[in-house]
């Protein structure tokens, strides 16, 4: 197991992060890759309302965050057809090799953090 001090974790999120904003990739708000790596880390079925309640915000927070996403292809969503009431949040292929990318990246950075 890789232990890190608090300057290092620092210095690898502030490369990883770097990196992230020079590739093609599109940038994500703090917000948005919580919800994406919840969706993603997290056994599904996901919920907006779930992920609302995982998170601990609201309902329309995860709706707008879900908007940007989904133009972006990272998520897809579907009404529950047992529950009309619920929308599923779905994975996507995009939303999977983003994140391997991203996954990619961070292993990087962590071979350059002294």
């Amino acid at each position: 197991m890789l232990t890190l001090k608090s300057g290092q974790c620092l210095t690898l999120w502030h490369n990883a992060m770097l990196a992230q904003v020079r590739d093609d990739d599109p940038d994500l708000t703090t917000r948005q890759m919580a919800i994406l790596l919840t969706i993603y880390l997290d056994p599904p079925p996901h919920t907006v309302r779930g992920l609302a309640a995982h998170l601990d915000v609201t309902k329309p927070v995860i709706t707008r965050a879900l908007d940007t996403m989904g133009t972006m292809g990272l998520v897809a969503r579907r009404r529950d057809e047992r529950d009309r009431r619920n929308v599923l949040v779905q994975r996507t292929v995009a939303g999977a090799e983003y994140l391997q990318r991203l996954g990619d990246l961070i292993a990087e950075q962590a071979g350059n953090v002294n």
